[in-house]
């Protein structure tokens, strides 16, 4: 289905929907304000001259839909150009002209399908409609989309509703309408007890993946090209190209993929702390990224595959492929249904056939009866007539003989006759074998139809069984899912504690360690200090030892040019000395003690030597 097709289902509503007698045909003033809305929706020049030349005023009356045709494709739908206008505008346009009118519900029922919703459900009604005016669905595809819509919501389809909705009158002859089927989902049967929250995500999520050729969307951890940091974004697969947002709300587009012949995707083993890694490889980049589990994973590279085969045959939607794989199936199975409706009317022509020749042979055999009796009397007749001849004998011999030889000639016509009337028997029996064999050819036939029809039932009852055991495990996996993201979140809590109880340690650790430099710096220059001091006290003791040694007998006085300047010596009992010997610190060490005695002891010898 093509763009042009798409825009005149639309537009069929908005004339239709101000054709307010129901006539076929709408006023020229209408259809101007239609035209001039199309082309600002479809974003073409307005050319106000076409329109006052195609609806002239001295034309009288209104104007039908064959009539507004031509001027529709020529000055509109010619002028259209893909991707330079938003289809839903126009959708929007549409639908604000044929609600007004059809769309009325009561609404003080809770059961009301919002504006918004029904909006969506119309779009999608039109998409799937037959391209035949009326536009009509037919029970396949109202099947089909309600089964979406109730697979998004996680509910099992009723089908009970539907068949009951399927039987009425006015369905079965005309088809189904949009406005019969807003009412149906108006009614509630098929939504009962679901919240309206509920049913507008899931006909959002449904226009969306056909409406608005969206094949997938989610959550995936993706990987940068230059920081090559992991961030969760939110991507939009559709079937030319692959656009991931920072959130859900799509208003911020960080980038966009386009999907060609050149792409391929490839499943990675887990590294870098992530798990469930796949990448999308282009010409020029490739692109990593991991989801949450493997089936998500699975999904992903899939419908990641059924894009690039798309863009490959050059499609743009995989549900208008799939919508005329349906339809396609749709016609094998009416004429398969018209193929054994033809083959049943020739079975029937057979039977038919069958039992006018069982007939003919009733005939015939009715027929050889007579013949035998005339036969017989014949017969009797020939003898009676013999015995009249054998009396008449001797008068008339010759006479005999001639009647004699005219009897056996007649009696080789009847045995001729009877020759044939048994070979015409003959094959009465032979065709009545070959129709017996029909027969039990369409017995077994039959007998092997009902066979398949048996077998075809247990693998829908498998395939039933199948798929609640899938359901089941869906909602295992989904309690599982809730599990581990509730433990998850307690890990990180409690990794958050011990990554602050961490860094305080650590920084208390620094602290320790600064204050120990400190220490070591203060011991060090301590210790300097006392070395300086010791040395300091080891020269002043050497330079007191030399002051304190007496002057002996005979020796000489230092010269004048020696570096000590002449002074006297105290004696051992100066108080002066006792006062520098006091006033020595305590804290003196070991070495200088040693290195004083030891000093002592030279100036001592000193002394001795004469």
């Amino acid at each position: 289905m093509d763009l042009r097709s798409e825009l005149l289902k639309s537009i069929w509503y908005g004339f239709t929907a101000l054709d307010l007698e129901r006539s076929g045909k709408v006023s020229k003033s209408q259809l101007k304000v239609l035209s001039h809305n199309l082309c600002t929706v479809l974003c073409i020049p307005h050319d106000p001259v076409a329109l006052e030349d195609h609806f002239r005023d001295d034309d009288d009356g209104p104007v039908s839909s064959q009539g507004y045709m031509p001027y529709l494709n020529k000055y509109i739908l010619d002028k259209v150009v893909e991707g330079s206008f938003i289809k839903e505008n126009v959708d929007e346009l549409c639908w604000t002209l044929t609600a007004k009118k059809n769309y009325r519900t009561d609404k003080s029922s809770c059961s009301v399908v919002p504006e918004r919703d029904a909006f969506r459900l119309w779009c999608l009604f039109n998409f799937l409609s037959e391209d035949k005016y009326p536009l009509v669905m037919v029970p396949d595809e109202v099947e089909y989309l309600l089964k979406k819509i109730c697979m998004a919501m996680s509910i099992e389809f009723n089908c009970v509703e539907l068949e009951d909705f399927l039987s009425q009158d006015t369905v079965q002859q005309s088809g189904i309408t949009v406005w019969g089927f807003l009412d149906l989902m108006n009614s509630g049967k098929i939504t009962r007890g679901i919240e309206k929250d509920i049913i507008s995500m899931a006909i959002e999520e449904v226009y969306r993946e056909i409406v608005g050729d969206v094949l997938k969307e989610g959550y995936l951890w993706k990987k940068g090209q230059l920081r090559r940091n992991w961030k969760e974004r939110w991507f939009t697969l559709r079937p030319s190209n692959l656009s991931y947002y920072t959130g859900e709300d799509r208003k911020d587009c960080q980038g966009n993929i386009v999907l060609d012949e050149n792409c391929c995707v490839e499943v990675l083993p887990d590294r870098d702390g992530k798990r469930c890694m796949f990448c999308l490889k282009t010409l020029s980049k490739t692109y990593e990224m991991s989801a949450s589990d493997t089936k998500q994973r699975q999904e992903w590279t899939a419908a990641i595959q059924t894009a690039i085969r798309l863009s490959i045959e050059g499609k743009n939607s995989l549900h208008k492929d799939l919508k005329l794989k349906r339809r396609e199936q749709r016609e094998q199975r009416e004429k398969r249904r018209q193929a054994k409706e033809e083959e049943l009317q020739r079975l029937r022509a057979l039977q038919e056939e069958r039992e006018r020749k069982l007939a003919e042979l009733e005939l015939l055999k009715e027929a050889q009866k007579q013949a035998q009796v005339l036969l017989e009397q014949d017969e009797q007749r020939r003898r009676q007539q013999h015995e009249q001849l054998q009396q008449a004998l001797e008068v008339q011999l010759r006479e005999a003989e001639e009647a004699r030889v005219s009897m056996q000639a007649e009696m080789a016509l009847k045995e001729e006759e009877a020759q044939r009337q048994r070979k015409r028997i003959q094959e009465l029996e032979e065709m009545q074998k070959r129709l017996e064999e029909a027969l039990q050819q369409e017995i077994k036939a039959r007998m092997d139809e009902e066979a398949f029809r048996l077998a075809q039932a247990g693998l829908l009852a498998e395939e039933e069984d199948k798929m609640k055991a899938l359901m089941s495990l869906q909602e295992e996996q989904e309690e599982y899912i809730l599990k581990t993201q509730r433990e998850k979140q307690e890990l990180k809590q409690e990794m958050e504690t011990k990554s602050r109880a961490l860094e305080e340690a650590q920084r208390q650790l620094e602290e320790v360690r600064a204050n120990r430099h400190r220490v070591d710096q203060d011991v060090v220059a301590a210790q300097r200090k006392l070395r300086q001091a010791s040395t300091n006290v080891k020269h002043w003791n050497v330079q007191m030892n030399r002051l304190m040694r007496p002057i002996g007998p005979g020796e000489k006085r230092p010269s004048l040019g020696s570096s000590f300047s002449p002074f006297q010596v105290p004696s051992q009992r100066d108080p002066g000395l006792r006062l520098i010997r006091r006033s020595e610190p305590d804290e003196e060490s070991k070495e200088n003690v040693d290195s004083r005695a030891h000093s002592e002891k030279h100036s001592n010898g000193d002394m001795d030597c004469p």
